[in-house]
């Protein structure tokens, strides 16, 4: 049988770590990147164009290792995933602070990759919905609300690693954070899988039910539409959050307003997301969702105005990252919404591998344009182009869904 845990305190404690070790991880591996660009730059004469290059090759391993990852933890090694998946991440930080060259730049952010995809958001809710099958609706959202606070805690605290440390040291110093705090806790906090008699028939069906769920996602008009909306989005998203503060620096913002605009966008995403579970629970997540699709473009319009106004770039945080902050759970409940139920986690792993890719491109795409342009204003048109693309086609998905219901095209698995 499947690890299902008490939902008392023991189940509370342990979403409080595993939400703990969420922050840790998306501000250590993820946020802090940016961070380093400039004094690795300066340390080592490497250009932009390159070092965004070990960046994607790592988004991009990680959305090809998300699907096997997720097929792990639905066998009941999520432990193990993700214990491995802190560990590695310790090593290639440690391993990065000893790079001098941009060949091992690359080897650091091919296994940062690898652990990206077994220690955030998509493992994280896998574990969670397999060991509490009846409240993890609830402590997913805990989860991100806590998780939402990593740029707001990371950004600053690695800016003050780099200037105290240098950039080696910080990075050392991020590695420790790993083994330290997302290690035991993840040993600590997932339950392990109690054995099956019948385990070779119970893989046998979930293989059954996820293979006739991806060849019924594939036929469907709706399910490309939200793999071209979330593809878009994350894409654009990915470009905008690598590139945001050498953009700001180039338009002569101050050090301080930098770090104050960066460090908004981790409230604002929980401020979005509370405001999910108060005002918008009641609706139904396809029409948030359209105005969590048009809102990110406004809010590249916003930065594209701002020049160096502490008040419109508060504004830019604030809009920019409550978009991201519901598009967070738009994410895991537009498929149940808009499509089916039946072998979620297959369908969900289809429509994550196109947009994890597409992270993985766009920030060595928009260094590129940097490059060619000379200045981020052709990035931001680019970035808006692309976000408008993805409203119109989560508009066209919620259409498409609504005809398909109409019609009657609803399939039963047997």
């Amino acid at each position: 049988m499947t690890a299902k845990r008490n939902d008392g305190v023991g189940g509370t404690v342990a979403t409080w770590a595993l939400a703990a070790a969420q922050l840790v991880s998306w501000g250590s591996i993820y946020y802090a990147f940016s961070l380093f660009v400039v004094p690795m730059e300066s340390a080592l004469g490497w250009s932009r164009t390159a070092t965004n290059a070990a960046l994607s090759i790592g988004l991009l391993i990680s959305g090809l290792a998300a699907y096997p990852i997720g097929t792990w933890i639905d066998h009941g090694h999520g432990r193990r995933v993700m214990v491995c998946g802190s560990i590695l991440a310790a090593a290639m930080l440690t391993l990065w602070s000893q790079a001098h060259s941009l060949a091992m730049l690359f080897v650091v952010w091919a296994g940062l990759g690898v652990a990206m995809a077994a220690t955030l958001y998509d493992p994280v809710f896998a574990v969670v919905t397999r060991d509490f099958p009846d409240s993890f609706r609830t402590r997913i959202t805990l989860i991100t609300l806590v998780a939402g606070f990593a740029s707001t805690v990371f950004i600053p605290l690695t800016q003050g690693l780099i200037e105290w440390f240098g950039w080696r040291g910080a990075l050392l110093v991020l590695a420790a954070f790993n083994l330290a705090i997302c290690l035991p806790l993840h040993v600590l906090a997932i339950g392990r899988d109690a054995p099956r008699d019948d385990e070779s028939n119970y893989k046998a069906t979930q293989k059954a039910v996820n293979a006739a769920a991806t060849q019924r996602a594939l036929r469907t008009p709706t399910f490309w539409a939200l793999a071209v909306c979330f593809t878009a989005y994350y894409a654009t998203f990915a470009a905008l959050t690598f590139h945001l503060v050498p953009l700001m620096a180039e338009r002569r913002v101050s050090p301080a307003l930098i770090l104050t605009t960066m460090a908004v966008i981790g409230p604002a995403q929980v401020l979005a997301r509370v405001l999910w579970f108060t005002i918008g629970r009641n609706l139904r997540p396809s029409i948030v969702g359209i105005v969590i699709t048009t809102t990110f473009p406004a809010s590249v319009i916003v930065l594209m105005c701002a020049g160096t106004s502490p008040a419109l770039l508060i504004l830019f945080a604030i809009v920019y990252g409550g978009a991201n902050g519901m598009m967070t759970i738009l994410r895991g409940t537009i498929v149940q919404d808009v499509m089916w139920t039946e072998g979620y986690g297959a369908v969900s792993g289809l429509l994550s591998m196109p947009s994890n890719i597409a992270k993985g491109i766009a920030p060595i795409s928009a260094a590129a344009i940097w490059t060619v342009g000379g200045n981020y204003l052709p990035v931001e048109w680019t970035v808006l182009l692309v976000s408008l693309v993805s409203a119109v086609a989560f508009i066209l998905a919620t259409r498409l869904a609504s005809e398909e219901k109409l019609g009657g095209r609803q399939v039963n698995f047997e």
